[in-house]
Protein backbone atom coordinates (compact mmCIF):
# COMPACT_ATOMS: atom_id res chain seq x y z
CA UNK A 1 0.00 0.00 0.00
CA UNK A 2 2.89 2.79 0.93
CA UNK A 3 4.47 1.92 -2.42
CA UNK A 4 1.65 2.36 -4.49
CA UNK A 5 0.80 5.86 -2.23
CA UNK A 6 4.51 6.89 -3.28
CA UNK A 7 4.01 5.80 -7.38
CA UNK A 8 0.73 7.52 -7.13
CA UNK A 9 2.28 10.67 -5.91
CA UNK A 10 5.29 10.74 -8.15
CA UNK A 11 4.66 8.05 -11.06
CA UNK A 12 7.53 9.97 -13.29
CA UNK A 13 9.47 8.89 -10.65
CA UNK A 14 11.40 5.27 -9.71
CA UNK A 15 12.07 4.88 -5.49
CA UNK A 16 15.84 3.79 -5.63
CA UNK A 17 17.82 3.01 -2.63
CA UNK A 18 20.98 3.57 -3.08
CA UNK A 19 24.20 0.68 -3.27
CA UNK A 20 25.55 1.60 -0.15
CA UNK A 21 22.10 0.76 1.65
CA UNK A 22 21.71 -2.45 0.23
CA UNK A 23 25.62 -3.36 1.53
CA UNK A 24 23.62 -2.08 4.84
CA UNK A 25 20.86 -4.29 4.57
CA UNK A 26 22.28 -7.38 3.67
CA UNK A 27 24.79 -7.63 6.42
CA UNK A 28 22.69 -6.36 8.66
CA UNK A 29 20.20 -9.66 8.01
CA UNK A 30 23.36 -11.70 8.19
CA UNK A 31 24.26 -10.11 11.76
CA UNK A 32 20.42 -10.99 12.48
CA UNK A 33 20.05 -14.55 11.56
CA UNK A 34 23.41 -15.41 13.30
CA UNK A 35 22.69 -13.97 16.04
CA UNK A 36 19.29 -15.42 16.21
CA UNK A 37 20.60 -19.12 15.44
CA UNK A 38 23.10 -18.45 18.52
CA UNK A 39 20.17 -17.42 20.52
CA UNK A 40 18.71 -20.93 19.54
CA UNK A 41 21.80 -23.26 20.54
CA UNK A 42 21.78 -21.61 23.77
CA UNK A 43 18.09 -22.37 24.29
CA UNK A 44 18.75 -25.81 23.81
CA UNK A 45 21.99 -25.66 25.84
CA UNK A 46 20.37 -24.61 28.65
CA UNK A 47 16.75 -22.70 28.83
CA UNK A 48 16.56 -21.55 32.02
CA UNK A 49 19.66 -19.46 31.44
CA UNK A 50 19.63 -18.64 27.73
CA UNK A 51 17.45 -15.12 27.65
CA UNK A 52 20.49 -13.41 30.41
CA UNK A 53 23.51 -15.03 28.63
CA UNK A 54 22.28 -14.05 25.29
CA UNK A 55 21.71 -10.09 27.13
CA UNK A 56 24.78 -10.84 28.10
CA UNK A 57 26.65 -11.05 24.20
CA UNK A 58 24.50 -7.74 23.35
CA UNK A 59 25.18 -5.56 26.25
CA UNK A 60 28.63 -6.89 28.33
CA UNK A 61 30.65 -4.92 25.83
CA UNK A 62 29.34 -1.73 27.03
CA UNK A 63 28.70 -2.48 30.09
CA UNK A 64 32.02 -0.65 31.76
CA UNK A 65 34.83 1.18 30.07
CA UNK A 66 37.33 -1.65 30.68
CA UNK A 67 34.75 -4.27 28.82
CA UNK A 68 34.57 -1.58 25.58
CA UNK A 69 38.79 -1.33 26.04
CA UNK A 70 38.98 -5.04 25.48
CA UNK A 71 36.80 -4.24 22.27
CA UNK A 72 38.98 -2.04 20.45
CA UNK A 73 42.06 -4.21 21.48
CA UNK A 74 40.40 -7.54 20.08
CA UNK A 75 39.71 -5.42 17.09
CA UNK A 76 42.61 -4.06 16.46
CA UNK A 77 44.63 -7.24 14.41
CA UNK A 78 41.51 -8.57 13.28
CA UNK A 79 40.74 -5.22 11.27
CA UNK A 80 44.60 -5.34 9.80
CA UNK A 81 43.52 -9.19 8.24
CA UNK A 82 40.31 -7.69 7.41
CA UNK A 83 41.66 -5.04 5.25
CA UNK A 84 44.37 -7.49 3.99
CA UNK A 85 41.61 -9.98 2.76
CA UNK A 86 39.49 -7.69 1.59
CA UNK A 87 42.25 -5.31 -0.36
CA UNK A 88 42.81 -8.52 -2.49
CA UNK A 89 39.06 -9.40 -3.31
CA UNK A 90 38.53 -6.20 -4.44
CA UNK A 91 41.86 -6.98 -6.79
CA UNK A 92 40.26 -9.82 -7.63
CA UNK A 93 42.12 -12.29 -5.77
CA UNK A 94 41.44 -14.42 -2.65
CA UNK A 95 44.17 -13.84 -0.05
CA UNK A 96 43.82 -17.28 2.53
CA UNK A 97 47.36 -16.28 3.45
CA UNK A 98 46.81 -13.60 6.03
CA UNK A 99 47.92 -16.14 8.73
CA UNK A 100 51.37 -16.91 7.61
CA UNK A 101 51.95 -13.20 6.76
CA UNK A 102 50.34 -11.96 10.35
CA UNK A 103 52.61 -14.55 12.35
CA UNK A 104 56.23 -13.26 9.62
CA UNK A 105 55.30 -9.94 10.49
CA UNK A 106 54.92 -10.37 14.38
CA UNK A 107 57.99 -12.27 14.54
CA UNK A 108 59.62 -9.23 12.33
CA UNK A 109 58.32 -6.85 14.96
CA UNK A 110 59.23 -8.79 17.92
CA UNK A 111 62.85 -9.21 16.55
CA UNK A 112 63.46 -5.67 16.63
CA UNK A 113 61.61 -5.11 19.81
CA UNK A 114 64.14 -7.42 21.55
CA UNK A 115 67.63 -7.34 19.74
CA UNK A 116 67.82 -3.51 18.44
CA UNK A 117 68.09 -2.31 21.89
CA UNK A 118 70.65 0.56 20.32
CA UNK A 119 67.44 2.61 18.26
CA UNK A 120 65.89 5.26 20.84
CA UNK A 121 62.97 5.78 22.62
CA UNK A 122 59.73 5.76 20.56
CA UNK A 123 61.81 4.93 17.31
CA UNK A 124 62.23 1.22 18.35
CA UNK A 125 58.57 0.42 18.18
CA UNK A 126 58.21 2.45 14.58
CA UNK A 127 61.20 0.91 13.58
CA UNK A 128 59.74 -2.55 14.82
CA UNK A 129 56.41 -1.69 13.00
CA UNK A 130 58.01 -0.98 10.02
CA UNK A 131 59.54 -4.39 9.89
CA UNK A 132 56.87 -6.02 9.90
CA UNK A 133 55.00 -4.58 7.29
CA UNK A 134 58.06 -5.34 5.21
CA UNK A 135 58.40 -8.62 5.99
CA UNK A 136 54.35 -9.53 5.51
CA UNK A 137 54.83 -7.84 1.91
CA UNK A 138 57.56 -9.65 1.10
CA UNK A 139 55.91 -12.96 2.43
CA UNK A 140 52.27 -11.32 0.28
CA UNK A 141 54.57 -10.92 -2.29
CA UNK A 142 55.36 -14.82 -3.06
CA UNK A 143 51.76 -16.25 -3.88
CA UNK A 144 51.53 -13.06 -5.45
CA UNK A 145 54.52 -13.39 -8.28
CA UNK A 146 53.70 -17.62 -8.34
CA UNK A 147 50.25 -16.68 -9.98
CA UNK A 148 51.46 -13.60 -12.10
CA UNK A 149 54.04 -15.39 -13.14
CA UNK A 150 53.79 -19.11 -13.31
CA UNK A 151 49.62 -18.72 -13.43
CA UNK A 152 49.32 -20.86 -9.74
CA UNK A 153 45.94 -20.34 -8.14
CA UNK A 154 47.05 -17.69 -5.09
CA UNK A 155 44.99 -20.00 -2.58
CA UNK A 156 46.70 -22.70 -3.13
CA UNK A 157 50.51 -20.61 -2.65
CA UNK A 158 48.67 -19.14 0.02
CA UNK A 159 47.99 -22.02 1.87
CA UNK A 160 51.63 -23.49 1.17
CA UNK A 161 52.92 -19.94 2.39
CA UNK A 162 50.88 -19.95 5.80
CA UNK A 163 52.62 -23.57 6.89
CA UNK A 164 55.85 -22.41 5.76
CA UNK A 165 55.97 -18.98 7.57
CA UNK A 166 54.44 -20.69 10.46
CA UNK A 167 57.34 -23.46 10.89
CA UNK A 168 60.17 -20.98 9.86
CA UNK A 169 58.83 -18.54 12.62
CA UNK A 170 59.00 -21.31 14.99
CA UNK A 171 62.29 -22.20 14.03
CA UNK A 172 63.59 -18.40 13.94
CA UNK A 173 61.88 -18.08 17.41
CA UNK A 174 63.64 -20.90 18.78
CA UNK A 175 67.19 -19.57 17.01
CA UNK A 176 67.02 -15.99 17.96
CA UNK A 177 64.63 -14.97 20.73
CA UNK A 178 63.83 -18.23 22.61
CA UNK A 179 62.30 -18.13 26.45
CA UNK A 180 62.80 -21.94 27.01
CA UNK A 181 60.66 -22.00 30.06
CA UNK A 182 57.72 -20.82 28.84
CA UNK A 183 58.02 -22.18 25.04
CA UNK A 184 57.82 -18.69 23.73
CA UNK A 185 59.43 -15.59 22.49
CA UNK A 186 61.03 -13.25 25.18
CA UNK A 187 59.26 -10.33 26.35
CA UNK A 188 60.15 -7.05 24.21
CA UNK A 189 61.50 -3.80 25.56
CA UNK A 190 58.95 -2.18 26.93
CA UNK A 191 59.87 0.97 24.05
CA UNK A 192 58.82 -1.34 21.82
CA UNK A 193 55.95 -1.30 22.98
CA UNK A 194 53.02 0.61 21.14
CA UNK A 195 52.18 3.73 23.96
CA UNK A 196 48.76 3.64 25.25
CA UNK A 197 48.35 7.47 24.41
CA UNK A 198 45.64 8.12 27.41
CA UNK A 199 43.59 4.99 26.92
CA UNK A 200 44.72 3.06 29.74
CA UNK A 201 43.62 6.24 31.68
CA UNK A 202 40.35 6.01 30.37
CA UNK A 203 38.93 2.47 29.34
CA UNK A 204 39.52 1.03 32.93
CA UNK A 205 37.68 -0.59 35.74
CA UNK A 206 38.50 0.88 38.90
CA UNK A 207 41.90 -0.96 39.32
CA UNK A 208 41.44 -2.90 36.17
CA UNK A 209 42.99 -1.67 33.07
CA UNK A 210 42.48 -2.48 29.85
CA UNK A 211 44.24 -3.60 27.11
CA UNK A 212 43.92 -1.27 24.07
CA UNK A 213 46.40 0.96 22.86
CA UNK A 214 47.59 3.62 20.19
CA UNK A 215 47.01 0.34 17.86
CA UNK A 216 43.48 0.73 17.36
CA UNK A 217 44.31 4.09 15.64
CA UNK A 218 46.85 2.61 13.48
CA UNK A 219 44.49 0.25 12.51
CA UNK A 220 41.59 2.77 11.46
CA UNK A 221 43.80 5.17 9.61
CA UNK A 222 45.23 2.61 7.82
CA UNK A 223 41.63 1.41 6.69
CA UNK A 224 40.97 4.72 5.64
CA UNK A 225 44.21 4.96 3.55
CA UNK A 226 43.22 1.71 2.34
CA UNK A 227 40.21 3.28 1.27
CA UNK A 228 41.54 6.70 -0.16
CA UNK A 229 43.80 4.48 -2.48
CA UNK A 230 41.18 1.99 -3.45
CA UNK A 231 38.75 4.81 -4.39
CA UNK A 232 40.21 7.91 -5.15
CA UNK A 233 43.91 6.93 -6.93
CA UNK A 234 44.37 5.78 -10.35
CA UNK A 235 46.94 3.05 -8.94
CA UNK A 236 43.49 1.55 -7.03
CA UNK A 237 41.40 1.78 -10.17
CA UNK A 238 43.88 0.25 -12.05
CA UNK A 239 44.47 -2.48 -9.57
CA UNK A 240 40.36 -2.60 -9.28
CA UNK A 241 39.94 -2.95 -13.13
CA UNK A 242 42.49 -6.14 -13.03
CA UNK A 243 40.13 -7.70 -10.97
CA UNK A 244 36.68 -6.80 -12.60
CA UNK A 245 38.51 -7.83 -15.56
CA UNK A 246 41.84 -9.02 -16.35
CA UNK A 247 41.68 -9.14 -20.41
CA UNK A 248 39.85 -5.99 -20.59
CA UNK A 249 42.49 -4.09 -18.12
CA UNK A 250 45.18 -5.88 -20.46
CA UNK A 251 43.85 -4.29 -23.27
CA UNK A 252 43.75 -1.03 -21.62
CA UNK A 253 46.95 -1.43 -21.11
CA UNK A 254 47.22 -1.77 -17.95
CA UNK A 255 49.99 -4.50 -16.65
CA UNK A 256 48.33 -7.31 -15.38
CA UNK A 257 51.45 -9.40 -13.68
CA UNK A 258 52.38 -6.02 -11.88
CA UNK A 259 49.17 -5.34 -10.35
CA UNK A 260 48.51 -8.98 -9.38
CA UNK A 261 51.99 -8.63 -7.24
CA UNK A 262 51.16 -5.34 -5.79
CA UNK A 263 48.24 -6.35 -4.46
CA UNK A 264 49.61 -9.76 -2.86
CA UNK A 265 52.30 -7.44 -1.57
CA UNK A 266 50.19 -4.66 0.06
CA UNK A 267 47.60 -7.54 1.37
CA UNK A 268 51.02 -9.18 3.09
CA UNK A 269 52.10 -5.88 4.33
CA UNK A 270 48.48 -4.84 5.87
CA UNK A 271 48.41 -8.97 7.83
CA UNK A 272 51.96 -8.30 8.75
CA UNK A 273 51.06 -5.23 10.77
CA UNK A 274 48.14 -6.83 12.13
CA UNK A 275 50.57 -9.05 13.76
CA UNK A 276 52.56 -6.42 15.14
CA UNK A 277 50.26 -4.42 16.68
CA UNK A 278 48.81 -7.49 18.48
CA UNK A 279 52.06 -8.52 19.68
CA UNK A 280 53.37 -5.24 20.66
CA UNK A 281 50.41 -4.19 22.65
CA UNK A 282 51.75 -4.62 25.87
CA UNK A 283 49.49 -6.90 27.13
CA UNK A 284 51.61 -9.79 28.04
CA UNK A 285 51.58 -12.11 25.12
CA UNK A 286 54.29 -13.53 23.23
CA UNK A 287 55.19 -15.49 20.19
CA UNK A 288 54.63 -19.50 21.19
CA UNK A 289 56.59 -21.74 19.60
CA UNK A 290 53.20 -24.59 18.44
CA UNK A 291 52.41 -25.96 15.35
CA UNK A 292 49.16 -24.03 14.36
CA UNK A 293 48.01 -20.98 12.53
CA UNK A 294 47.55 -17.71 13.97
CA UNK A 295 43.35 -17.41 14.30
CA UNK A 296 43.55 -13.75 13.81
CA UNK A 297 45.03 -14.39 9.87
CA UNK A 298 41.20 -16.24 9.17
CA UNK A 299 39.38 -14.26 11.18
CA UNK A 300 39.82 -11.28 9.02
CA UNK A 301 38.08 -13.52 6.51
CA UNK A 302 34.69 -13.11 8.16
CA UNK A 303 35.48 -9.65 8.56
CA UNK A 304 36.06 -9.19 5.39
CA UNK A 305 33.09 -10.92 3.98
CA UNK A 306 30.50 -9.29 7.09
CA UNK A 307 32.30 -5.36 5.73
CA UNK A 308 31.49 -6.28 2.18
CA UNK A 309 35.57 -5.84 1.33
CA UNK A 310 35.01 -2.13 1.84
CA UNK A 311 37.91 -0.51 3.96
CA UNK A 312 35.13 1.32 6.06
CA UNK A 313 32.96 -1.36 6.39
CA UNK A 314 35.98 -3.53 7.57
CA UNK A 315 36.29 -1.31 11.02
CA UNK A 316 32.69 -1.99 12.18
CA UNK A 317 32.88 -5.65 11.04
CA UNK A 318 35.87 -6.09 13.27
CA UNK A 319 34.79 -4.22 16.06
CA UNK A 320 31.46 -5.87 16.11
CA UNK A 321 33.46 -9.43 16.29
CA UNK A 322 35.25 -8.04 19.15
CA UNK A 323 32.20 -7.28 20.92
CA UNK A 324 31.06 -10.72 20.63
CA UNK A 325 34.32 -11.99 21.96
CA UNK A 326 33.58 -9.86 25.43
CA UNK A 327 30.77 -10.95 25.11
CA UNK A 328 31.30 -14.32 24.86
CA UNK A 329 34.07 -14.48 27.84
CA UNK A 330 31.40 -12.96 30.27
CA UNK A 331 29.04 -15.30 29.10
CA UNK A 332 30.19 -17.51 31.49
CA UNK A 333 29.26 -15.70 34.44
CA UNK A 334 25.92 -18.16 33.86
CA UNK A 335 27.63 -21.48 33.45
CA UNK A 336 27.73 -21.99 29.76
CA UNK A 337 31.25 -24.14 28.76
CA UNK A 338 33.54 -22.13 26.73
CA UNK A 339 32.89 -24.53 23.91
CA UNK A 340 29.01 -22.91 23.32
CA UNK A 341 30.75 -19.52 23.23
CA UNK A 342 32.90 -20.68 20.36
CA UNK A 343 29.96 -22.44 18.60
CA UNK A 344 27.88 -19.33 19.10
CA UNK A 345 30.50 -16.94 17.88
CA UNK A 346 31.46 -19.50 14.91
CA UNK A 347 27.91 -19.41 13.40
CA UNK A 348 27.49 -15.75 13.70
CA UNK A 349 30.64 -15.50 11.64
CA UNK A 350 29.71 -18.13 9.21
CA UNK A 351 26.59 -16.57 8.87
CA UNK A 352 27.91 -13.29 7.96
CA UNK A 353 29.39 -14.91 4.91
CA UNK A 354 26.08 -15.57 3.72
CA UNK A 355 25.98 -11.58 3.31
CA UNK A 356 26.89 -11.28 -0.16
CA UNK A 357 24.27 -13.70 -1.15
CA UNK A 358 21.72 -11.67 0.84
CA UNK A 359 22.53 -8.52 -0.99
CA UNK A 360 22.20 -9.86 -4.18
CA UNK A 361 18.38 -11.38 -2.99
CA UNK A 362 17.68 -7.57 -1.78
CA UNK A 363 18.78 -6.26 -4.82
CA UNK A 364 16.59 -8.89 -7.02
CA UNK A 365 13.33 -7.90 -4.63
CA UNK A 366 13.96 -4.31 -5.37
CA UNK A 367 14.03 -4.95 -9.20
CA UNK A 368 11.24 -6.68 -8.97
CA UNK A 369 9.37 -4.11 -7.19
CA UNK A 370 10.39 -1.68 -10.04
CA UNK A 371 9.52 -3.58 -12.76
CA UNK A 372 12.77 -3.77 -13.73
CA UNK A 373 12.72 -7.92 -13.94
Amino acid sequence: MKWNIIQKWFPEKKLIIPESMHDVISSGAAIFVGLLAGFIILLISNASQAVYAFETILISGFSTMNDLGQVLYFATPIILTGLSVGFAARTGLFNIGAAGQFIVGAYAAVLVGIRCDFIPGHLLWITALLAALIAGALWGAIPGIFKALFNVNEVIACIMTNYIGMYLVNYLVTQTVYDSMKNQSMRVMDNANLPKMGMDKIFRDGFIVSSVNSGIIIAVVIAILIYVILEKTYFGYELKACGFNRDAARYAGINEKRSIILSMTIAGSLAGLGGALLFLSGSGINITVVDMLAQEGFNGIPVALLGLNNPVGIIFSGLFIAYLNVGGFNMQLYNFVPQIIEIIIAVIIYFSAFALLVKGFIISLLKRKRGEL
